[in-house]
């Protein structure tokens, strides 16, 4: 996951409302988001690469009781450790656990440098905490509305700053929100000046490639959109659409009800 916009507990009729796009090369093997057989609990897309035998790693997720977690990789390539663990199987291990966010972030943090730079948000629909191993600490998020991309949370990368201001508009001017409203201006493709742009290593043609909200190239770009909305009296609604490799959507619909309020 590489781009996140969430309200949370800003809008009058929703604790959390929340668009992402996944990028990431289009031949990775890549479940798209269903309820997980051996887990039905959890509601997440899944990366098929892992020969472990554990459950599989995930970018972005929730259970049917209001427990979410998502994750982006901090991008450097100059602290890229070949043999690091996978970044997915963190989301995954708060899914399918009982810690609260706080206690796993806590835990997460023990081992933190041993996987390449991340950032993870954990909690619930109302109460959401963040950490990165690129920075200290773990933060309680208060109410408001945030931008994440591949650097730290708030962090104003371009496509941050002007995606964001986008979505307070959608979120600020609607009582109802449109999921498709919001999946819909996650498809900018607008690229920035190099004088704009962060250096992450990758080199500044590449640079300009992943200045878009939406990306694209021969081999790696923006494969998905998942819009999160749930309302305050419990009910959710989780849709993902996918772009590439093949065109689809995915839609859920429950009710948390009064365990998706605790601070898990």
């Amino acid at each position: 996951m590489c781009l996140i916009f969430f309200a949370l507990n800003h809008h009058p009729n929703y604790d959390l409302i929340l668009v992402a796009n996944r990028d990431e090369f289009y031949s990775r093997p890549t479940a798209s988001a269903d309820y997980w057989t051996n887990r039905p609990d959890i509601l997440a897309g899944r990366d098929l690469l892992d020969q472990t035998g554990n459950l599989p790693g995930t970018w972005l997720g929730m259970t049917k009781d209001g427990r979410m977690s998502m994750l982006t990789n901090y991008r450097d390539l100059r602290m890229l450790k070949s043999s690091a663990p996978s970044r997915g199987q963190l989301v995954t291990n708060y899914l399918a656990g009982n810690a609260s966010a706080f206690d796993y972030l806590s835990e997460v943090q023990k081992n933190a440098q041993d996987y390449n730079g991340f950032n993870l948000i954990a909690g619930t629909v109302s109460k959401l905490y963040y950490y990165s191993n690129t920075s200290n600490g773990i933060q309680s998020l208060s109410p408001g509305i945030y931008g994440i991309s591949n650097h730290l949370l708030e962090t104003p990368w371009p496509k941050v700053t002007q995606g964001k201001e986008a979505f307070r508009k959608i979120v600020d001017q609607h009582n109802a929100i449109d999921p498709e409203q919001l999946v819909d201006f996650m498809k900018d493709g607008h690229r920035y000046e190099a004088s704009q742009l962060p250096d992450t290593g990758v080199g500044l043609e590449r640079e300009k490639m992943l200045s878009s909200i939406y990306i694209t190239s021969e081999d790696y770009g923006t494969r998905c959109t998942t819009v999160i909305l749930a309302k305050k009296n419990g009910e959710v609604l989780f849709l993902e659409k996918t772009f590439v490799p093949e065109a689809g959507l995915a839609q859920f619909s429950f009710n948390i009800g009064a365990n998706g309020k605790k601070d898990l």
